[in-house]
């Protein structure tokens, strides 16, 4: 199934920035826990209950921003006038803007007590409440940055993110090393220096892209655009940022509860999880590049009424995601004993790992298909269906065969990444069955 080559060499253009930008996201991730790590272990464990209620927040402006991305994309492949696309753009970045103001506000002075509901222990209070006071206070940042690399994205822009990205996080690691440890001439701080860090790199970043959507969008921005207000856009990305989010959701409660599951296996098992998890995010990087990529062009063919082209383009990004992921997949199962090697000495905590990584090399294929196929579902306007096939399965296979497996089966981790793998083929397989059937087309926005 041959897709054009303009296609093939725009979704390399697309994606590449997207890759290097998640890969460095991970590695530099990373950095910033041992750097923490070297300054206190309570340092660590609080910041991480702070970065859960962080993240789930984050999902509240993930409504907006994955609303935007698919819909600009679709009226751009549709040619659709500049002001359309000013509008849309517009009410993303005043909505998530607003959100974003009234989240900090709660953060700032209610922080403390989202770090009780986590049933934090009483050392970790402190230093996790310093965290969200800084990061929480000033989370509408994060809210504009997500929404503006939303619509530079939309845009084909991802080169413009990933540069953004990059400098970001090497000033986060500049910053980290001197206010964390107490450099060049300034006070050793620990959280708090970690916390400011963050921020500071956050604003560098949003300048950055500030500066492109200012260009792209802002300048030609006029009030009179939003009257009467364009309440169809506002409609129409509700309509799509809502039941991503609820998957999203729906995904993070699963997982909480797996993660009460593996805690009755010990520490052993709970520690082969956490090195588990560190290793093979770089098997799906590359499908989640190519995925977001995919999905921006897809988006384009759907608002250009080219359903087959979007069709043949799913198919192909699908293969290469496949052929990525599968390959590093099996070279982390070969490697997984020497790459555990380095981080732990625990003869147990090993032996559990690796069989877990055997049990990647079968989940990966499907994990592939489903960050692929459920991006360009959303992309054509099918948002709903991978919200159903997504809350059944995490909830019947994810969680219900992982107790059944791990717990009452005494299988223990092996068990639970059993139940893993079924739940993403279960839904790999209905994801191809969705697109090979077509019940996807006739979905888009651009007439709604």
């Amino acid at each position: 199934m041959e897709i054009q080559e303009n296609l093939k060499k725009e979704l390399k253009r697309i994606t590449w920035p997207l890759f290097i930008e998640s890969a460095l996201f991970s590695l530099l991730g990373s950095v910033d826990t041992i750097m923490l790590g070297r300054y206190s272990d309570n340092s660590v464990a609080a910041v991480g209950v702070a970065n859960q209620i962080i993240w789930m927040l984050n999902l509240m402006f993930g409504i907006i921003t994955a609303g935007t991305s698919i819909l600009i994309s679709q009226y751009l492949g549709a040619k659709s006038e500049k002001k359309t696309i000013i509008q849309v753009s517009g009410i993303s970045i005043g909505i998530n803007t607003i959100i974003g103001l009234i989240v900090s506000l709660v953060m700032f002075f209610a922080g403390s007590g989202m770090m009780k509901l986590l049933n934090s222990p009483p050392e970790l209070m402190y230093l996790g409440n310093q965290y969200l006071k800084i990061v929480g206070g000033f989370i509408f940042i994060q809210a504009i940055t997500m929404t503006f690399t939303a619509i530079l994205r939309a845009h084909s822009l991802t080169k413009i993110c990933m540069n953004a990205t990059i400098i970001m996080n090497i000033i986060n690691i500049i910053l980290n090393y001197i206010l964390i440890f107490g450099k060049l001439g300034f006070s050793s701080m620990g959280v708090a220096g970690a916390a400011l860090a963050t921020i500071l790199s956050k604003i560098v970043g949003l300048i950055i892209l500030g500066k492109a959507i200012y260009d792209l969008i802002l300048n030609k921005l006029k009030i009179s655009m939003f009257k009467p207000f364009p309440k169809i856009h506002l409609i129409n990305i509700l309509k799509i940022g809502i039941p991503s989010a609820s998957e999203q959701i729906s995904y993070n409660l699963s997982q909480l509860v797996i993660t009460s599951f593996i805690n009755l296996m010990g520490v052993s098992s709970m520690a082969a999880k956490s090195y588990v998890g560190t290793i093979v995010c770089f098997s799906y990087i590359f499908a989640s590049a190519i995925g977001q990529g995919g999905s921006i062009l897809i988006g384009n063919l759907i608002g250009g009424k080219e359903d087959n082209k979007a069709y043949k383009l799913c198919i192909y990004t699908l293969r290469k995601a496949m052929i990525v992921s599968i390959s590093i997949s099996l070279l982390i199962a070969i490697l997984g004993k020497s790459i555990l090697g380095l981080l732990t000495s625990s003869s147990e905590i090993i032996y559990i790992a690796v069989m877990v990584l055997i049990i990647e090399i079968i989940l990966e294929p499907g994990r592939c298909i489903n960050i692929v196929g459920i991006n360009g579902l959303r992309a054509t306007g099918d948002v709903k269906f991978p919200v159903y096939i997504g809350v059944f399965s995490m909830w019947t296979f994810g969680v219900g065969l992982a107790y059944i497996l791990g717990v009452k089966l005494n299988l223990g981790l092996v068990g639970v990444w059993i139940s893993f793998a079924i739940d993403e083929w279960f839904r790999a397989i209905l994801v191809l069955i969705r697109w090979k059937t077509g019940k996807w087309k006739g979905r888009g926005f651009i007439n709604n």
